[in-house]
């Protein structure tokens, strides 16, 4: 019993320096996909939340829906195709986008964080407007490349003492609302906040690579290994804007951004709080080569 004790100690010293630095900072957490769904760490992330807020860290939580607005375009017979990762977002799939993400997603998210014992209010990128668009393509719809992003409304929220929930929707310049990658508002909203750190939850632990046939975590890159990586092929799928969010926000003044297995219970903690974190951290450029063997890896 004194052992569990003295091991619960230890990981409170631990996590006293990361506290004492990141009191009254900002950090932007992405948050969707499969990840999502998993009951078990989504209550752990909503109480993970809930304790950065007491100790005096400002969470913003983004959230996309794809699973969900792909169950309810299914139940509607509603078709939906992808172009280069990208949802083709007529008319009807956008309604069912606010719809999912706005209306369902975004409340649960809300519901789950306030049952936790924090204070949480959604919004989506529609309202203020937060964030503005244009069309990226016709071919794709109603889908928005970012153009700005007003922070005033998270900035206003978090000061009273809320943790902004943010649906990935953003407004047209025809006064329509426009569907937008997750991750990369995750990433813009970072940079919007200046925010300590951008934290991208996900389904792998991170960014690997692999040595003499075995995987292992890549746990620290900079932006120009990172882009060597993506020059290379070595990253595809769903790691793709993550990984170009997180470089955008570490060049935009980001202090940190982080990849990280959201399927294990307090993940957030442990990248945040622990000397050796559990995921991928990408840091800002330093000039040296201390990542460059990394750069012909294959991941």
């Amino acid at each position: 019993m004194v052992s569990a004790a003295l091991n619960k100690a230890a990981v409170l010293i631990e996590a006293l320096p990361y506290i004492r630095k990141f009191y009254g900072a900002t950090f932007v957490i992405k948050y969707g996909g499969s990840v999502m769904r998993e009951s078990v760490p989504r209550s752990s992330l909503m109480l993970d939340l809930v304790l950065l807020k007491h100790i005096g860290i400002n969470p913003v939580l983004v959230h996309g829906g794809g699973p969900e607005i792909n169950e309810l375009l299914d139940k509607l017979a509603l078709e939906s195709t992808f172009v280069n990762g990208l949802r083709v977002t007529g008319p009807e799939v956008m309604r069912v986008v606010q719809m999912v993400l706005s209306g369902q997603v975004n409340k649960d998210i809300v519901a789950a964080i306030n049952s936790s014992g924090g204070r949480a209010i959604g919004l989506s990128g529609l309202d203020g407007p937060i964030i503005r668009v244009e069309p990226i393509s016709s071919e794709l719809g109603r889908v928005g490349r970012i153009t700005e992003v007003n922070p005033r409304s998270l900035q206003m929220l978090s000061q009273e003492g809320y943790i902004p929930v943010l649906a990935s929707l953003g407004l047209g310049p025809d006064g329509q609302s426009y569907n937008i990658n997750a991750d990369l508002v995750a990433g813009e909203v970072a940079v919007a906040l200046n925010a300590a750190k951008l934290i991208m939850m996900t389904d792998v632990e991170g960014i690997s690579q692999t040595v003499d046939g075995h995987k292992r975590l890549i746990s620290q890159l900079n932006p120009r290994t990172a882009e060597a990586l993506l020059r290379s092929g070595a990253i595809s799928g769903g790691m793709l804007p993550k990984l170009e969010a997180c470089i955008r926000a570490v060049r935009g003044g980001v202090g940190r951004a982080h990849i990280i297995d959201g399927r294990l219970d307090h993940s957030l903690l442990l990248e945040i709080f622990t000397d050796t974190g559990i995921g991928t951290m990408i840091t800002p450029d330093t000039g040296e080569d201390e990542d460059d063997e990394l750069v012909n890896a294959n991941i």
